[in-house]
């Protein structure tokens, strides 16, 4: 009688375990297809990949101008804010080019090099700007991304997507993916070592 609850414990176990992997093999697959058709598209589509050193030219703030974040957007999406431009002598070059912050600044509004997200509050907004271009006053030289193919003459300050940000992305999927896959291959293990016991 025993020997039987403990079989049916060890049952119970082994299916629970098995349901545990094969769930965690399924979230890290949908996990991939997310990532797959969100970030992945985004890091190819990117040509700002080699790095270089900046220097700054001229770091202006001009009079306001509207922020469209994208096409369809509503009224109230589109708010006013200071523009600030940033000129940069390309090293790899030698050519004086905009910088932006990001590949989206320059989508979102290619008159200037930083776009804030939106904000109620307008002063918080311009001291934030203020604020940058003294940054860029006062450290000059800095590493920047321009497109080593000459299809874009702008550089940018970082990427939305380096290569290490996308290992990161693809590390928690791989990891829980593997530890489904470990799960259910002991489960299967000790299944056959029960049959093998039982067998002798």
């Amino acid at each position: 009688m025993l020997g039987k609850k403990l079989v049916t414990a060890q049952k119970r176990g082994e299916t629970r375990a098995l349901c545990l992997g094969l769930g965690m093999v399924a979230c890290s697959t949908m996990m991939y297809f997310f990532i797959g058709i969100t970030i992945v598209p985004f890091y190819t589509k990117s040509v700002w990949t080699t790095e270089t050193v900046c220097k700054v030219l001229k770091a202006n703030i001009k009079d306001k101008v509207l922020c469209p974040n994208s096409e369809g957007s509503e009224d109230e999406d589109i708010f006013p804010y200071p523009c600030l431009q940033v000129w940069v002598n390309l090293t790899a070059s030698g050519q004086e080019v905009m910088l932006y912050q990001t590949e989206d600044t320059l989508e979102r509004n290619p008159k200037c090099s930083y776009v804030p997200g939106k904000s109620e509050n307008s002063k918080e907004v311009k001291a934030r700007i203020e604020t940058i271009a003294s940054n860029f006053k006062k450290y000059q030289t800095f590493p920047c991304y321009y497109d080593p193919g000459g299809t874009q003459t702008n550089v940018i300050l970082s990427r939305l997507y380096p290569p290490k940000g996308l290992l990161f992305a693809f590390l928690w999927p791989t990891l829980m993916f593997t530890g489904g896959c470990l799960i259910i291959v002991l489960v299967k293990i000790s299944q056959y070592v029960s049959v093998l016991s039982a067998w002798q």
